[in-house]
């Protein structure tokens, strides 16, 4: 005979920006709870924001068959925070009336998909309304602490890898360097899984500042070998030795949010206008250039570095950023599994009456972690991770000396 479930209602919804994986997870959870475990689910639609609007779509088994293989969500998302939500023109902390729609709807736990911010705005609303909580890890950034991997990452990877190795025929016909900029935030997982796949020659990261000249002579010796191209893979949030420095300076942790790429005022905009005199005149990464209008304009740092590199080598370069192509489309089969494995184990954990936790892939299981733990820290690529000392033994160069 089947054990009456602790939990009778969860709301379950998606945060944050979409990535593949998504409707799989929402899958996962709901089956089991709604065909085995009797357990009723609402849909809360865009985020947290549906909680607070009481937008929210009664889910039943059907609503959630032939959606594994979609990418995207099918209850929307967004990246409303719980305690400062745009309202009719003013922020404000609508914790108190997500908890109290919350209880009118009689759900006993929220079932929230997300990455780093979910985690922390779920904490969050235990925390300060005392609502009970359980979270799975979503992000192609995979640096979600506490969890071996995120849902989402290995499709991101999948993609970029993809686009990396068509890069190469068009570098080799033209004698070309090429940027690849990919995404992961302030976190090289992307752009290191990436970079080996796809045989790039320079992988910047965020976790290892990189010497420009380094870089430099590197490809000026692949130059001189008779090699005819070189591939750079470039993660959003990597930065100069020089940069890193100023973070330093400045007291900030490296990578950290409102780090370099924010900087404003006067001392801000002279440093900027000094490295523009430095590199042939030409507008640097962090130089405000005021048009006469409130918006400023800065260059990307990938097509920074193209331009630095193109000076300093001699050889032409170009740039690709992948943006926001690595995170649509449908989930690889390794991210169907993961999320199936995920979702179901999260389903039985609400059934037993376990709160509070994120469900954290640990090897080949998957367990519950407290959510306090996972949301005061981020996994970086530690510097003695053995990828890095792979792809260094077959002469990847990522800017360091």
């Amino acid at each position: 005979m089947r054990k009456k479930p602790r939990t009778h209602c969860i709301g379950i919804l998606t945060s944050g920006g979409d990535c593949p994986g998504l409707n799989a997870a929402i899958r996962a959870v709901a089956k089991p709870a709604l065909d085995h475990y009797g357990i009723e689910v609402i849909g809360i639609l865009d985020g947290f924001r549906g909680l607070v609007e009481n937008r929210t779509w009664p889910l039943e088994s059907r609503s959630v068959s032939g959606i594994l293989t979609l990418g995207g969500t099918i209850l929307g998302t967004s990246r409303d925070k719980p305690h400062r939500m745009p309202m009719g023109g003013k922020v404000l902390d609508m914790t108190e009336t997500i908890a109290a729609n919350a209880h009118r709807l009689g759900i006993d736990a929220l079932v929230c998909l997300g990455g780093r911010g979910t985690q922390k705005n779920a904490l969050h609303l235990h925390q300060a309304a005392g609502m009970n909580v359980l979270t799975l890890p979503k992000t192609i950034d995979n640096d979600v602490a506490e969890t071996d991997v995120s849902f989402g990452y290995d499709t991101a990877l999948t993609t970029a890898t993809e686009a990396i190795d068509r890069l190469h025929s068009t570098a080799t016909s033209h004698n070309r360097l090429i940027v690849c900029e990919v995404m992961g935030n302030n976190a090289g997982w992307l752009a290191l899984g990436a970079g080996i796949a796809g045989g790039a020659d320079v992988i910047l990261l965020p976790e290892i500042p990189y010497d420009l000249d380094a870089v430099a002579e590197h490809l000026r010796s692949r130059r001189r070998s008779g090699k005819r191209f070189s591939i750079i893979v470039v993660a959003e949030g990597a930065r100069s030795r020089e940069e890193a420095e100023a973070e330093s300076r400045r007291g900030r942790k490296p990578g950290a949010k409102g780090g370099r790429r924010k900087g404003s005022g006067p001392a801000r905009k002279s440093a900027g206008r000094r490295s523009a005199r430095a590199d042939d005149e030409l507008v640097d990464e962090g130089t405000e250039v005021d048009l006469g209008a409130p918006t400023m304009v800065r260059e990307p740092m990938a097509s920074r570095l193209a331009r630095q590199l193109q000076r300093l080598t001699g050889t032409e370069a170009r740039v690709t950023s992948l943006g926001h192509v690595q995170r649509g489309g449908a989930p690889t089969a390794a991210d169907r599994l993961l999320c199936t494995r995920l979702g179901t184990k999260a389903a039985e954990l609400l059934a037993r009456g376990v709160f509070n936790v994120m469900v954290a892939v640990r090897g080949e299981r998957c367990e519950p972690v407290s959510l306090e733990k996972v949301a005061r820290q981020r996994k970086l690529v530690p510097l003695d991770h053995p990828a890095i000392a792979s792809a260094r033994l077959v002469g990847t160069c990522f800017g360091d000396r």
